[in-house]
């Protein structure tokens, strides 16, 4: 991973997590390799029973609009 793809991803999930916040949680980028984001879910999110439509609805679907090289997304524990 270059630093430039590290800025860029960090980027893009500091734009959803205001969005995580107001619901008592957030993500936090842990790595990127052969394409897939690899992040935790904490706080509210860590639990959340919409866990699985948060990683892939939301933050999965706005890195892959936004970053052509990104082929995934990965929730790690």
């Amino acid at each position: 991973m270059s630093q430039e793809e590290q800025i860029e991803i960090e980027r893009t999930l500091d734009k959803l997590r205001p969005y995580l916040l107001k619901d008592g949680g957030n993500c936090e980028f842990v790595d990127f390799q052969n394409g897939i984001v690899e992040v935790r879910l904490l706080g509210a999110c860590a639990t959340c029973p919409s866990s699985d439509f948060t990683l892939t609805a939301s933050i999965e679907q706005r890195l892959l609009d936004t970053l052509p090289y990104i082929k995934g997304v990965k929730q790690v524990f």
